[in-house]
């Protein structure tokens, strides 16, 4: 499989890099280390194709508070149940939270909280597959891309700051 990607400069997060096969965004990655494993793994080659271009776009649009939703060709790659879990990360509205065992019960496995995180470290969709939307049934900021809370907390963080000033707009 041949990989393309392009980068998109976030204020809250420097560097985001967005990867495509060709057909369909297959990655979206915030962490720089974790990009630098990628490109060691994967021949890559950095283009600005017009999927990619989208995906920037949407992206820029994402953190300027102007798009609550991706329009994009996505594909992901797990188990059955990984799959679930993320086809149900993707119906939690913009601005909102559920907890783990919401998603747990949704999907019809209702004690496998645990696995419904271990299936969210494993999306490699962030933002536009929306894990970070997901925290503990206490309300409390939970477990994000292993010790990453911090940037659970900033996109949760301008998901509410541009959820309010929808509200206000008439």
């Amino acid at each position: 499989m041949n990989l393309e990607y392009s980068v998109y400069m976030s204020k809250q997060f420097g560097p985001i890099y967005v990867v495509s096969d060709g057909e369909a965004i297959v990655r979206i990655e915030l962490f720089e280390e974790n990009w630098q494993q990628l490109f060691q793994k994967h021949r890559m080659i950095k283009s600005d194709s017009p999927l990619l271009h989208s995906a920037v776009k949407q992206l820029e649009e994402y953190f300027a508070g102007k798009r609550k939703a991706f329009d994009l060709p996505i594909k992901w790659k797990g188990t059955a149940f990984q799959e679930k879990v993320w086809k149900a990360l993707c119906e939690i509205p913009y601005g909102e939270t559920v907890s783990y065992a919401d998603i747990a019960e949704k999907i019809g496995h209702p004690k496998a909280v645990r696995a419904i995180g271990q299936a969210n470290r494993a999306n490699n969709l962030a933002i536009i597959v929306p894990c970070h939307r997901v925290i503990g049934k206490n309300q409390k900021l939970v477990g994000y891309a292993g010790n990453r809370i911090d940037v659970k907390e900033k996109l949760l963080e301008l998901e509410k700051e541009n959820s309010k000033s929808c509200l206000i707009r008439v």
